[in-house]
C-alpha cells in the first residue's frame, strides 16, 4: 500500500512554483489532493497535469484572507471526502531590499496578510479535522531569514518568524502521539521554471523544489509520526 493511501491532504497555495510538485508527490504516494489557489486557471492546469481520477482531486478558488471562506473550504472537503488528514501551507510572498528605516510599512502589511494571516486562518479552520485524524499533519514551509533577519529584510523575516511561532504553538496543542505540526526551513527554492530559464545560474544555496516536496511527503507519512513542533533545515551550503 502506498504510504499516504486514502489520506486527504489539502494544499494552501497549490498554484505557486512549489505547489504542483508537492501535489504530484503526495498523489504519487497515494493521497487524495485538495488544492486552493487564487486563480481557477492555475487549478485547471494542475488538474490536467496531475491527471488524477475525479475522486482523488479537488481544486477550489478560496480567499485565504477570509476566515469564513477558509472554514467553508474545510467543511466542503470534509463533506466530500469524509475527513481531512493534513494541510500543507505553501502561501508565499516577498518584499525587501531596502534598509529598515526606509522600507515602506506597506510591505509589512502585505507580508503580514500573506505569511501570517493565512496561517492563522487555515490552522484555525482545519484544527478539528487534523486533531481528529489518526494521521493528522500540518507542514509550514519557512525561510532561514526567520531566525537570521537582516536590516534590509526586516518585514519578511519578522513575518516568517511570526508564522513559525504560530505553527509551533499549533503543534503544542496536540496530544503526544497524535497529530503533528512541523516547519521545513529553506534559504530559497529552486523551481523547475527557474532552472529552465537560467540553466547557468548559481543556485548553490537553493533547495530544489523536488527535494522539498519529498520532505513534505515524509512529514505526512507514518515514519514521521513522532516528529512534532520541529524545525527541519533543508538548506544547501556552499
Amino acid at each position: 500500500m502506498a504510504p499516504l493511501q486514502e489520506r486527504v491532504i489539502a494544499i494552501a497555495g497549490v498554484g505557486g512554483g512549489l505547489g504542483p510538485l508537492v501535489a504530484q508527490r503526495l498523489a504519487a504516494d497515494g493521497a487524495n489532493v485538495a488544492g486552493t489557489d487564487r486563480h481557477q486557471e492555475a487549478l485547471d492546469g494542475l488538474a490536467a497535469e496531475l491527471d488524477l481520477p475525479a475522486d482523488r482531486w479537488d481544486g477550489r478558488v478560496v480567499d485565504l484572507l477570509d476566515e469564513d471562506a477558509v472554514r467553508g473550504w474545510c467543511a466542503a472537503l470534509a463533506e466530500r471526502f469524509g475527513h481531512v488528514d493534513g494541510l500543507i501551507h505553501l502561501v508565499g510572498g516577498w518584499r525587501g531590499g531596502q534598509p529598515l528605516h526606509e522600507a515602506p510599512l506597506a510591505d509589512w502589511e502585505l507580508l503580514h496578510d500573506l505569511l501570517i494571516r493565512t496561517v492563522q486562518h487555515t490552522t484555525r479552520a482545519f484544527h478539528d479535522q487534523i486533531a481528529d485524524s489518526e494521521h493528522g499533519r500540518f507542514v509550514l514551509v519557512s525561510a532561514k531569514q526567520a531566525q537570521a533577519p537582516s536590516n534590509s529584510n526586516a518585514a519578511y523575516a519578522a513575518a516568517k518568524a511570526a508564522a513559525e511561532a504560530w505553527t509551533l504553538a499549533f503543534a503544542d496543542g496536540f496530544e503526544p502521539g497524535g497529530a503533528t505540526a512541523n516547519i521545513i526551513v529553506v534559504e530559497a527554492i529552486l523551481t523547475p521554471r527557474m532552472r529552465a530559464e537560467s540553466p547557468e545560474g548559481d543556485f548553490a544555496t537553493f533547495t530544489p523544489a523536488e527535494d522539498l516536496a519529498a520532505a513534505i511527503g515524509f512529514l505526512c507519512s507514518d515514519a514521521a509520526k513522532k516528529m512534532n513542533g520541529q524545525r527541519f533545515a533543508l538548506t544547501m551550503g556552499r
